[in-house]
């Protein structure tokens, strides 16, 4: 029987950081299943989104670990894994969820079955995350007009 591995993101600004995790979670069974965040649950657990939610979908979807990607619930994150009905949750080495909660309440919901894992970290590139590649144009911006060295 396959094991299906269920990854989950924003993936704003898709960057080396996002291939890696997906690279990571693609190890942990036969079948990838990435849940894209809403606009909607993005805005209200982190920021508004740059890229809208369709876009950030079909960029994930054509990347070669991802089997199928698909929008999130806008309201419960846990509905989504209902429906997906992984045998893994991966999890970004960056990424804000305790593995720990997550169990706890896959448990109270009748998934407790679930393994939830952390992917490793990924150094390998100064620019491996979105806070980092805003950062770096922010810092090549120069209000002035001209533009900054690279």
């Amino acid at each position: 029987m396959a094991k299906r591995v269920m990854a989950a993101g924003v993936f704003d600004l898709l960057h080396l950081g996002h291939v890696h995790y997906l690279t990571e979670a693609k190890k942990m069974g036969d079948e990838l299943v990435v849940v894209v965040a809403t606009d909607v649950m993005v805005a209200k657990r982190k920021h508004q989104p740059i890229i809208p939610q369709e876009q950030r979908l079909a960029l994930v979807a054509a990347l070669k670990p991802v089997d199928s990607a698909i929008l999130g619930s806008p309201v419960d994150q846990y509905a989504t894994v209902a429906a997906v009905k992984p045998d893994v949750i991966a999890l970004g080495y960056d990424d804000y969820h305790r593995a720990e909660e997550i169990k706890a309440e896959l448990a109270k919901r009748g998934m407790g079955h679930v393994e939830v894992q952390r992917c490793p970290r990924f150094d390998e590139h100064d620019l491996n995350g979105t806070r980092k590649i805003v950062r770096r144009i922010l810092d090549l911006y120069d209000p002035t007009g001209k533009e900054g060295a690279p």
